[in-house]
């Protein structure tokens, strides 16, 4: 087995770990939760009938 296959294969048995720094799971994590977020505000927005910010009376 190659240096390049042991890293490989360590990275993707940790890819779901919470790591700091700028490594690739932070990368899916920031992601993931982007994405909830994005869904979030779309949900209140169908739902409440208006704009988040409106929701939070924000604006």
């Amino acid at each position: 087995m190659s240096a390049k296959t042991n890293i490989i294969s360590s990275v993707n048995n940790k890819r779901n770990a919470w790591v700091w720094g700028f490594t690739p799971q932070t990368e899916l994590w920031n992601g993931r939760l982007a994405m909830i977020g994005f869904i979030s505000a779309v949900l209140i927005e169908m739902f409440s009938g208006q704009g988040l910010l409106h929701f939070w009376s924000i604006l």
